[in-house]
């Protein structure tokens, strides 16, 4: 058993994976990482699982005022997580409907819906199996999701989403710029762990990030290693300057309306870390 663990781990370490080599295990959903993963969520003042709570109080009050919010209109919120954003659309006035691939996550959003009374669908499913059609006046995904995937995951991902949305409807998203590239750096190490983020028991994590395709994808990888098993786990994260970021809109069909630095309306400038683009299924 040791012998393989170590033979794996030298596997993943030889040479650094093809570009969006997909992880050995799907993290969002591990029992022992999802519980790190929404206290991280849950943290009011920090940017991490979510952005801050003072972001997403403005975020959702400019995408409801954007998408122009009326009794009756229906918002899908793609990995929703916690259902923090629901929750403030729905405050908005929405009719939310929440996706997300973390049980623990789900299960969160449905017992605060229920306390709160807020009515709220939360539904456990990756979105890239959504299968709605014409049902959606807005969809939303935020926190730069959509970087981790590959070419033909966002372009499945965004043709799902025009069929989702009604005539007229809005889409909003956001992702990383260039910029992020300037405070990245290229590293490996290794630390020894009793127990923490990645595994409950004692583990060894190897961590190692690297640009790939001209410093236009930044891989983060976590090769984690217990005396039972070896995992490895590749975060990808595409940088988009604006106009390559709208081109994978209007490939699928989608129209431009409106290109800013972040998902609370901020003018775009090309120092900003993120750009965000709203766009509109045509009438």
């Amino acid at each position: 058993m040791q012998e393989t663990i170590i033979r794996k781990m030298l596997g993943f370490m030889k040479d650094y994976p093809p570009l969006y080599a997909e992880s050995t295990s799907p993290f969002w959903d591990d029992d022992n990482i999802s519980a790190y993963m929404l206290e991280a969520h849950l943290n009011p003042t920090r940017d991490a699982a979510s952005r801050n709570f003072a972001f997403m109080d403005a975020s959702a009050k400019w995408i409801c005022a954007y998408c122009g919010v009326k009794e009756g209109k229906r918002l899908l919120d793609l990995g929703c997580g916690p259902g923090l954003y629901g929750e403030r659309f729905a405050r908005g006035g929405f009719k939310v409907t929440g996706m997300d691939f973390s049980r623990r996550s789900i299960q969160y959003a449905k017992e605060q819906t229920e306390k709160n009374n807020s009515g709220i669908e939360y539904i456990y499913k990756n979105y890239l199996e959504l299968d709605y059609e014409n049902l959606f006046d807005a969809v939303t995904l935020i926190y730069c999701d959509f970087g981790v995937l590959s070419p033909q995951n966002r372009s499945l991902l965004l043709k799902k989403i025009y069929r989702a949305l009604k005539r007229g409807g809005i889409l909003i998203m956001d992702a990383h710029t260039p910029v992020e590239a300037e405070s990245f750096v290229e590293l490996s190490r290794a630390d020894y762990n009793e127990y923490g983020f990645w595994n409950a028991k004692p583990h060894v994590v190897i961590s190692r990030s690297k640009f790939y395709n001209e410093r236009v994808n930044i891989l983060d990888q976590y090769i984690v290693a217990t005396e039972d098993n070896c995992e490895c786990y590749n975060i990808w994260n595409q940088l988009f300057t604006p106009e390559r970021f709208a081109n994978e809109f209007k490939s699928a069909g989608f129209e431009i309306e409106g290109i800013f630095a972040d998902v609370a309306g901020r003018a775009y400038d090309e120092g900003s870390p993120t750009v965000c683009i709203a766009a509109k299924k045509p009438l």
